[in-house]
């Protein structure tokens, strides 16, 4: 038998973007969630890939060129685009 290890309803507050930078366009929706502890969850629509983000993670060029399958040179547009955009709620505790 399969175990639910949650099932929580929650209002998210979430905002789709496109824009173009660097000669690229990029459409991302973000979503904010208290459940992921005060991260934004980033979707690419173009390549369908998601990935949990905050203020810090945003930083880090080389991994968001690897997870979206950025250029650095495209990452780091995407990094300057969220650092704008993301917003950086009060920080839970993971666990």
């Amino acid at each position: 038998m399969d175990e639910i290890l949650f099932d929580e309803v929650e209002t998210t507050r979430t905002r789709h973007i496109g824009f173009i930078t660097g000669g690229k366009r990029f459409d991302f929706t973000l979503t904010n969630s208290e459940h992921f502890y005060g991260k934004t969850i980033v979707t690419c629509l173009q390549s369908n890939r998601s990935a949990l983000l905050d203020g810090d993670d945003v930083e880090n060029i080389d991994y968001l060129a690897n997870w979206f399958k950025l250029s650095l040179e495209d990452a780091q547009h995407l990094s300057n685009f969220l650092k704008e955009s993301l917003t950086d709620p009060v920080r839970h505790q993971q666990y």
